[in-house]
């Protein structure tokens, strides 16, 4: 029997990603985690990065790729399964790539935790969305929301990737000390992989046309925005030869 859409839910959830959004804005705080960590929840239990990122980012792919691999064949290959496969591809580098070539310092627990329930709200949402309420013409692939769309993401994605890897590169293992990231978007701002991310996640809202994309697009902006700034304070305060005309999350403005 198929899963009825209800719209109620859908619309909850939008509203609650989009608020969060707006309360991390109004907090202005740094998170809890990387190098704020020590500062921020000194007693905090610890969990190695590599753990807390694997478990905290884990939801995100497993509950929407649950929800597509029970979907009919038939349905494979329309817009709503290939854009609900794009969420599950950033999620799947997230949790099987990336948590297992950080090298952050470790994690407290209780902001794993948020994260989790964060991470399965988001993913249910979006893949609940997608798969049983979204609606696309036959002609949405040719239609330039969805090309430019995927074009953004697939940039921001590769712009992350890219940077995180750049970040990588200034620690060998073990190490907790901070050097000034280099080459790439790094070049223009300090929260490069930050930017990549908000890109993605713009062009994943345009390519779906969708409430709930639009609404973590909206969170995804506003938390790493806020994250790029505490690091951009972080790093002039850190470096006296930290470049000047850097700036913190977008090229050239802010």
């Amino acid at each position: 029997m198929p899963v009825p859409c209800h719209q109620s839910p859908v619309l909850a959830g939008s509203v609650t990603l989009a608020a969060l959004g707006a309360l991390v804005l109004y907090l202005a705080k740094p998170s809890g985690y990387g190098k704020y960590s020590e500062s921020l929840m000194p007693a905090a239990t610890r969990l190695s990065a590599r753990a807390a990122w694997f478990l905290q980012e884990l939801p995100s792919f497993a509950v929407p790729a649950g929800i597509l691999v029970r979907q009919p064949r038939s349905l494979f290959g329309q817009p709503a399964t290939v854009l609900l496969g794009l969420f599950c591809a950033h999620y799947f580098h997230r949790t099987f790539v990336y948590s297992l070539l950080t090298r952050g310092r470790p994690f407290p627990v209780a902001f794993l935790v948020r994260g989790f329930v964060f991470c399965t709200g988001n993913g249910l949402l979006q893949a609940y969305y997608l798969i049983y309420c979204a609606e696309y013409p036959a002609e949405w692939y040719t239609d330039v929301r969805f090309s430019l769309g995927v074009f953004l993401f697939i940039l921001g994605m590769g712009i992350n990737i890219h940077s995180d890897y750049i970040l990588r590169q200034l620690r060998k293992p073990g190490e907790v000390i901070y050097r000034i990231p280099q080459g790439g978007l790094f070049t223009y701002v300090s929260g490069a992989n930050f930017l990549g991310e908000v890109i993605e996640w713009t062009g994943y809202a345009l390519a779906t046309w969708s409430l709930p994309a639009l609404a973590f697009a909206f969170f995804s902006l506003c938390f790493l925005g806020l994250r790029a700034f505490h690091h951009h304070r972080f790093y002039l305060k850190m470096f006296e030869d930290y470049p000047k005309s850097r700036k913190a999350l977008i090229p050239f403005i802010f």
